[in-house]
């Protein structure tokens, strides 16, 4: 059927696509509770942040490594669900294994390059920071805490999900990413507690310090010699990563240089990880679609804008719309019922609003870009497209928000 307007289009494209709106809102919301309960956290851990001073520079970068490396987790579990390589049941096998394995490994490699890349800045910048075995201590340390209850969790999600009849590609990568927000920050202060048991003694810590640098380097090593999957992965992703990782610390860096504005606007700090949340579950849900389109041929890796490409544009933006708004009003809603309410809600939703689509309408092109030209490189869309855009994300996330925040600010006063 033709239609004379793009009018007449936009019912048949809401109504082909019903089914990839509505698992992509859904967890999308569900998601939003899981960053609204980060943003509560973060807003009220003015005392670590006060007693540990580099930490905010930490957060972000830990933060965004976690929907990295297990938002591509998902995306690797969910491209080998759709083309029949994995079965959808709950047992072991070698792809999990590989999977499963690589995570954790990068996991731990990627808390030691995110510390000293924290520390480095902070240095460089002449930022208050802490020691750097205690700030490697805390990353690494979170970062395995984080490993043991995020692996089965991704894997359950995307098994149960497939069976249920969703595509994983619209839920299982964003609620993974929500469930790594909202584990990350309760992580790294248990670590803090764990380092503060022997925070004091100097041997003990440095024997600590060096039996985890040793156990990292053995790990890797082991890994890349003694499995072909593991070593492709690792070979593939760890660049990859490291440089999201970089980015998520400048992204920690523009937080903290404008620390004092945020932990004098709390509700603003309770936004942060709802927003870069939010925004980088709308990504990650165009990444791993189009991961998934790129590997079945449902998608050219070419440079051109197919009918496919220009739906997933088209709907990513209609529930950004939805999304913004919606993100601005739980964290005024609940930084008021928590008490700490300082920002009028009208004001609030303007900054989500200008900041998110400006942001959307920027990453779209990116993550096109990344999926095509990763594609015709011969890597893995699935190691390449999710921790590069989304770190992106992470970064001009911060940034916009923290621009606009200023701007309003300006304007109030």
């Amino acid at each position: 059927m033709k239609y004379k307007t793009k009018v007449d289009k936009l019912p048949h494209i809401i109504r082909i696509n019903k089914s990839f709106i509505r698992e992509s809102l859904t967890a999308l919301l569900i998601c939003a509770v899981g960053d609204l309960c980060a943003g509560i956290i973060l807003g009220n851990m003015t005392y670590f942040l006060d007693l540990f001073p580099g930490l905010l520079v930490l957060i972000p970068g830990a933060i965004g490594m976690r929907g990295n490396i297990f938002g591509s987790f998902a995306s690797r579990l969910s491209t080998n669900l759709h083309i029949g390589t994995l079965d959808p049941e709950f047992k072991w096998s070698p792809i999990l294994n590989t999977n499963l394995s690589a995570s954790f490994i990068l996991t731990m490699v990627l808390s030691l390059f995110l510390a000293i890349f924290a520390k480095l800045i902070c240095f460089i910048f002449h930022l208050k920071c802490i020691g750097i075995m205690d700030i490697i201590l805390i990353s690494v340390f979170a970062g395995a805490i984080s490993s043991i209850i995020m692996l089965p969790i991704t894997f359950f999600i995307s098994i149960k999900s497939y069976i249920g009849g969703w595509d994983p590609d619209n839920i299982t990568t964003p609620i993974v990413a929500a469930f790594g927000d909202l584990f990350t920050l309760p992580a790294i202060i248990a670590s803090i507690y764990i380092l503060k048991l022997f925070i004091n003694n100097y041997f003990i810590k440095t024997i600590i310090f060096v039996g985890v640098l040793i156990f990292i380097i053995l790990l890797f090593v082991y890994a890349i010699s003694s499995n072909e999957d593991i070593r492709l992965i690792l070979r593939q992703s760890t660049p990859t990563l490291v440089l999201c990782s970089f980015l998520g610390i400048f992204a920690g860096f523009i937080l903290d240089s404008c620390e004092s504005t945020l932990l004098t606007n709390p509700t603003l700090l309770t936004l942060v990880p709802l927003f870069s949340g939010e925004s980088g579950d709308l990504v990650s849900i165009l990444g791993a679609r189009l991961s998934s389109g790129l590997h079945s041929g449902l998608i050219e890796a070419e440079f051109r804008f197919t009918s496919q490409m220009k739906y997933n544009f088209f709907i990513i933006f209609l529930l950004s719309l939805i999304v913004y708004p919606f993100i601005a009003i739980i964290a005024d809603i609940s930084s008021a019922l928590l008490g700490v309410q300082m920002f009028p809600m009208a004001q609030l939703i303007l900054i989500s609003m200008l900041a998110g689509l400006i942001l959307i309408f920027i990453m779209m092109f990116i993550v096109f870009f990344i999926g095509v030209h990763s594609y015709n490189k011969g890597l893995d869309p699935d190691n390449v497209i999710i921790p590069v855009s989304t770190s992106l994300t992470d970064a001009l996330s911060n940034s916009l928000l923290v621009v606009f925040s200023l701007i309003i600010i300006a304007i109030l006063i």
